[in-house]
């Protein structure tokens, strides 16, 4: 850690530390038992009040659940107050809060996936089989997208994922091993041999100019991947203008429905990730990078534990933290708010992060897959990268393509593609069976186009005029067997359950459209002033984007919406 980043956390800690001693409440009383266990379970950990999420980790992965005993114990342990723990707790989709007078939870817990492509292929009779065959001692849950959508059905027996998976798979995992499997991958030698850090090292040395490497990521007009699409040279260049010290932080929290990008480059070739993630940190002079990955990923966490032990010593010190299961907390004023260790709710701006991020600094954020490919672009060339695209588009794109198609899964195609000629020039071409009828172009807030908008090249930019957008590059497939307003009603019911809850037009407007969107004939006047009323009035891009799909589905599938007569 370096000096000034110190001297600004032992400024700030202190004070915080007397606020919440203060804080606590008087008469709460502190179970002894629990009490030991919780110094146990922390060991000589830091008790620092941005490590919470990461010790509520510990007691959930321990006993299973958070028994409201151990909450008061870790507040007390952690000087803070009961309800800052509680509050926090609770937010987060994966910890079981144990409350006073509650039954525990069970030792084991199924969660099936049921956003929008493992829904398509049978989510719903899979949670119904489970729950009617399985015994007192295990749980079967819901749970949104767990970026699994190219082998959906998806089912996580304990953190154990089950591909395509079925009542008699799922249930084979309840007597099996827990821990994730690991997918093969580039290890840190098979990087280096294949010319691996050389950049990093030349960039290190002053061999290669920072100038030169900002140069080219400009000329090659390399873009956010996580969704914005905001140019990366830019964003480095405006953190590296604010005054010091800096920090950087990776937005590895892929909650998208239909997207898994990010997902394959971390099991597949994680150093290429990591290397570009150090170039980005010595080019804003970072002393330090939060790395923060989605608790989905368990698979992906374990791989990044063994690699960058693996690194020589010197560069930033390097931090992961792991998500809890919240989408919101991939907004990314909300990916700093959980890497604090707070409930994830976006934050107000301005100011934005490249100005007052990370614990108060100016801080770099990040997608994995915008630091998979700087290595790749410094030294094939900017001409290389902008030369790659489609239908007068420059760069690679990583579809992520689920759905009705035969060959799903992570597809690099030129930027620009149609989706015409992903599904045919990429995926094999439709499932055997099925006819083509729609597309979500980017992801569950990024819209529905009918097929015969098969031409729109799929790039930042080429979308907008239609009510749809790119996004992360998730691209899912409905067929002549899907129901559209079906799809978009699986849609804003994510929605629905992943607001953060702390303004009222996402809050409210999402479960108000749900209810709208579930009845047999939709009052499409009035759905679409409650989406305009969430488009101009949400704090965030989730409340913003959600009724993306309500809109465009009415806009471009008048035949639903026909009296059945007319239809016929």
């Amino acid at each position: 850690m370096s000096n000034d980043v110190q001297k600004v956390r032992s400024f700030e800690h202190p004070g915080e530390g007397r606020r919440r001693a203060k804080s606590t409440p008087k008469g709460r009383q502190i179970d002894p038992r629990a009490a030991h266990e919780i110094e146990l379970l922390l060991g000589a950990r830091p008790r620092r009040r941005d490590l919470l999420i990461e010790h509520l980790h510990l007691i959930q992965d321990t006993y299973g659940q958070i028994s409201a005993a151990h909450l008061a114990a870790l507040a007390d342990e952690m000087k803070l107050a009961f309800a800052e723990v509680f509050e926090t707790a609770t937010f987060y989709a994966h910890f079981d809060v144990v409350k006073e007078g509650e039954p525990d939870v069970p030792a084991l817990t199924i969660r099936v996936c049921d956003s929008l492509t493992c829904a398509m292929l049978g989510a719903e009779t899979l949670l119904q089989e489970l729950q009617s065959s399985t015994g007192p001692g295990v749980r079967v849950v819901r749970a949104p997208c767990v970026g699994r959508c190219d082998t959906a059905p998806a089912a996580e027996v304990g953190h154990r994922f089950v591909d395509h998976a079925t009542a008699a798979s799922v249930l084979a995992e309840i007597t099996g091993d827990f821990h994730a499997h690991l997918p093969a991958y580039a290890d840190y030698d098979a990087y280096l041999a294949g010319g691996g850090y050389q950049l990093l090292q030349r960039l290190r040395s002053g061999e290669f100019a920072t100038e030169d490497l900002l140069k080219a990521l400009d000329d090659a007009s390399l873009r956010g991947l996580g969704g914005a699409g905001f140019p990366t040279g830019r964003k480095w260049r405006a953190v590296l203008g604010e005054p010091g010290p800096r920090l950087m932080a990776i937005n590895g929290d892929e909650g998208e429905p239909g997207t898994f990008k990010d997902r394959f480059y971390l099991e597949t070739d994680p150093h290429r990730f990591i290397e570009g993630m150090l170039i980005g940190a010595h080019v804003v002079q970072a002393a330090e990078v939060y790395i923060y990955i989605r608790d989905e990923y368990p698979a992906a966490r374990e791989i990044l534990e063994r690699e960058i032990a693996k690194l020589p010593p010197g560069g930033p010190a390097l931090h992961l933290r792991r998500g809890a299961g919240a989408y919101i907390c991939g907004e990314e004023s909300a990916l700093l708010e959980s890497i604090e260790g707070k409930r994830g709710l976006p934050r107000h701006k301005p100011p934005y992060p490249f100005q007052v991020g990370l614990f108060g600094l100016p801080t770099l954020i990040n997608n994995i897959e915008t630091l998979f490919w700087v290595r790749d672009i410094v030294e094939k060339g900017p001409d290389w990268w902008a030369g790659q695209g489609r239908n007068e588009r420059k760069g690679l794109r990583s579809y992520s393509v689920s759905g009705r198609v035969k060959n799903p899964g992570v597809k690099l195609a030129p930027a620009g593609v149609t989706v015409r000629e992903l599904i045919d020039e990429f995926c094999g071409g439709m499932a055997d069976g099925h006819g083509f009828r729609a597309y979500l172009p980017g992801g569950a807030s990024g819209g529905i186009l009918p097929a015969s908008m098969d031409d729109i090249p799929l790039d930042f930019g080429t979308l907008e005029k239609y009510g749809c957008f790119i996004g992360s590059a998730a691209v899912v497939i409905l067929s002549d067997q899907d129901d559209v307003k079906h799809a978009a009603l699986n849609l804003m019911r994510f929605f629905e359950d992943e607001s953060c809850g702390q303004c009222t037009p996402c809050r409210v407007g999402t479960q108000k459209a749900a209810q709208l969107m579930q009845q047999g004939v939709w009052n499409t006047g009035l759905l679409d002033e409650l989406s305009q009323a969430m488009r101009d009035a949400s704090i965030c891009g989730l409340g913003q984007a959600a009724s993306n799909p309500l809109t465009t589905v009415i806009k471009y599938f008048p035949d639903e919406f026909m009296p059945k007569e007319a239809a016929e």
